[in-house]
């Protein structure tokens, strides 16, 4: 990837007219389909700030001295991106967003953490994603390919996988991990050191105070597990055998009158790895459960007023 001086950077602003001639003409120029960064004269560039080529950077906008912007990125206007902060190839921030700023934590001195962006995620409008910090594991991590939604917050510390979705207003509290394709419905609140397992749904207005599973789905003002992700399993192409299996896996895990089977959580989780542990998404749920947890599991409600007990919070 190649860089450009502030200097040379402001010199394509020249190219902006160019490239847009030619869009709403059709005709072509000898410009590369890459070409020097764009940056709108309005838009503040700290000297020593890295910037790739075919960058877009609109009206308006901030980047601080330590950030690096990959090829093909787009701040649309009255972005701010600042720390020591990595933003992917192709990302695309919306205005009003701000990434990489100093942490909502007042243990936080001042530490050079970071924050990284990766490569083909849209920040929309009034993101604020907070850089790590040292006390923590030192950097907030949004995977490549995700879609963060207007007015949402990620606070420092976070982890989110690849191809997740935040919709609109979402918060979470620092240190959350959120795994793969996990889907995140509007106005949700993730306490702080929550995990969210690869491809769970988290339903709107939640409060999530405890980890969900891998493939797991959860609704209600304080978040009970109500089933897996069976959507996200079958628009997946995940067969109709496995998912059957998946069922079977769960129901045995999470019987309706678990009560009545005498059998504690624990006792349970062995029986179903046992009968079922040969299933890799299977497995993976088992591993998950059996990790390390800051917070234990979210609580399973199989039927209106039931709860589960899952050894968790």
């Amino acid at each position: 990837m190649a860089f450009f001086p502030v200097a040379e950077r402001r010199k394509a602003v020249e190219m902006e007219a160019v490239l847009a001639h030619s869009a709403s003409t059709g005709t072509t120029t000898d410009v590369e389909p890459l070409g020097a960064a764009v940056i709108h004269p309005s838009s503040i560039v700290a000297a020593g700030a890295r910037i790739g080529r075919g960058v877009s950077i609109g009206p308006w906008c901030t980047v601080g001295p330590d950030v690096v912007i990959d090829d093909g990125a787009r701040l649309i206007s009255h972005v701010v991106i600042d720390g020591h902060t990595h933003i992917g190839a192709n990302v695309v921030c919306y205005p009003f967003t701000t990434v990489g700023m100093e942490p909502q934590d007042l243990k936080y001195r001042g530490e050079p953490t970071r924050c990284v962006v990766g490569a083909g995620t849209i920040i929309r409008e009034n993101v604020t994603i907070h850089r790590g910090t040292a006390t923590g594991v030192g950097v907030t991590t949004i995977g490549g390919g995700c879609l963060i939604m207007a007015n949402s917050h990620v606070a420092h510390d976070c982890t989110l996988g690849r191809g997740v979705i935040i919709v609109n207003n979402v918060v979470m509290g620092g240190h959350v991990v959120i795994g793969d394709n996990a889907r995140i419905m509007g106005s949700a609140a993730l306490h702080q050191f929550v995990r969210i397992g690869h491809a769970a749904l988290v339903g709107g207005v939640c409060g999530v105070e405890a980890d969900v599973i891998p493939y797991g789905s959860v609704l209600g003002n304080r978040a009970r597990l109500v089933g897996l992700h069976w959507i996200w399993l079958r628009r997946n192409g995940v067969a109709p055998d496995d998912i059957r299996r998946m069922r079977q896996a769960f129901r045995a895990l999470y019987p309706k009158a678990a009560h009545a089977s005498g059998a504690v959580f624990q006792t349970r989780l062995e029986q179903v790895r046992g009968q079922y542990g040969d299933d890799a998404r299977v497995s993976e749920i088992l591993d998950f459960i059996a990790a390390p947890s800051h917070r234990g599991l979210v609580r399973v409600q199989r039927s209106p007023g039931e709860m589960i007990e899952t050894d968790g919070a």
